[in-house]
């Protein structure tokens, strides 16, 4: 067993599913929105699981947290989302102890994001930390591993340009735009939702295209208002959504919705249109391609997009891997003195106990007896032999749990470790 689990009997795990194998239709199945990943944690306390965090976005599903087998993770996942296990298996990972941890850092970092260096996902984990100890789900272990992943991502972010040069889904998309859209600078673009992706790419799109005919939908008006009146953009109401559509050249499809809000019914073409899907799950229902005139381009095509850009982020790589390295062997040498620490302590309690009734018997025996002379010089071998077992218990070759079982039956100090 490694050094990072909490007992003999739970291991770290990370389970979920990502765009690496799960592909955007499947990706939307297992996706959990904010009530659901709330419905996620409550269950898991209920189930006596005591520490896990829970991130869901366009890209991934995953749970970070302890338990006596990973199914109890993939449970949560599938009863709280519309996948169900025999999907998960196809296309979900399971990792444990130092495989699962690295692959936080990997997460938290952007090496493991659909566009390399992409940092969003870090914020992410931030938040699900934060609601998770909010729930109390979230132990000391996790509080330090977390903040770990966010040292390495800042130091990362500010010590590599593998986040350098602008690219994104949503400047992908944009991209796209550009490249396949005649007179972009003159056509009717409507984006329908101003989520973060959507208000990422409503920026690139006026920075970019110089467009004065972007017209803002969002199901909270008021959220569209905001984000139209810094960049002196037309707002209109959800209800005119399918007369929109129908004066729009292009379409941004960017919402949080759970089920499809724009399909083959809802559309009254008069002339050709590009839908660009940014959203998991879908938002943009397949049969619109049924439609003459209709191009669909999911997200999932924009991120395959690349460019100078991402190429040159590539050469980043092993230095963003040796800070990850350096900062996970700090948090894997707090884990390992967190593990043993108890035992040293019990130890030091147990050798004072016989220090304590060996003084008595000796000051009993021996008149003349120095008995503060004597306390002083067996706190001193005291000392010294609990930081020989710790220094031992810290050496990398040292087989932790094997050392603690072992200090614990000579010494006869019980379970104080677990």
């Amino acid at each position: 067993m490694e050094n990072n689990t909490l007992s003999k009997h739970h291991y770290f795990y990370s389970v979920g599913l990502s765009y690496k194998k799960a592909d955007a239709e499947m990706r939307g199945k297992f996706s959990l929105d904010t009530l659901a990943k709330t419905r996620l944690l409550e269950q898991a306390k209920t189930e006596g699981i005591e520490s896990l965090i829970v991130t869901s976005t366009c890209n991934r599903t995953e749970i970070y947290g302890f338990a006596e087998h990973p199914f109890q993770l993939i449970k949560l996942i599938c009863e709280n989302s519309n996948g169900s296990v025999e999907e998960f298996q196809k296309v979900g990972f399971v990792y444990k102890n130092q495989e699962a941890i690295s692959h936080i850092f990997r997460v938290g970092t952007g090496l493991d994001s659909q566009i390399l260096g992409d940092f969003e996902i870090i914020s992410q984990i931030r938040s699900s930390f934060t609601q998770s100890k909010s729930m109390g789900l979230a132990n000391n272990f996790m509080e330090r591993l977390v903040n770990a992943v966010i040292q390495a991502s800042k130091k990362i972010k500010n010590d590599t340009e593998i986040s350098s040069g602008a690219t994104s889904v949503s400047f992908a998309a944009v991209q796209y735009i550009m490249k396949n859209v005649v007179d972009v600078g003159n056509k009717n673009i409507l984006l329908f939702g101003t989520g973060k992706i959507g208000r990422n790419t409503c920026e690139n799109l006026v920075k970019h295209t110089k467009n004065e005919h972007i017209t803002l939908i969002n199901r909270t008006k008021d959220k569209a208002e905001r984000l139209a009146g810094k960049l002196n953009l037309i707002v209109k109401d959800y209800s005119e959504l399918h007369l929109e559509l129908q004066k729009a050249d292009v379409v941004v499809v960017a919402t949080g919705a759970q089920n499809p809000t724009v399909d083959k019914a809802i559309l009254n073409l008069k002339k050709p249109l590009l839908i660009l899907d940014l959203s998991i799950p879908k938002n943009v229902h397949a049969d619109v391609e049924e439609l003459e005139g209709v191009t669909l381009i999911h997200m999932d095509y924009l991120s395959q997009l690349t460019d100078e850009t991402l190429e040159n982020r590539k050469n980043h790589i092993p230095a963003a891997e040796a800070i990850i390295e350096e900062i996970k062997e700090e948090f894997n040498v707090w884990t390992k003195g967190r593990k043993f620490a108890p035992t040293i302590h019990a130890l030091k309690e147990k050798l004072n106990a016989m220090k304590v009734s060996e003084l008595n018997f000796q000051s009993k025996k021996i008149a003349d007896f120095n008995e503060e002379q004597a306390e002083i010089i067996s706190a001193r071998i005291i000392q010294k032999i609990t930081t020989q077992f710790a220094n031992h218990l810290k050496d990398d070759d040292t087989m932790v749990d094997e050392s603690i079982e072992w200090i614990e039956k000579v010494f006869k100090i019980g379970l104080a470790a677990k």
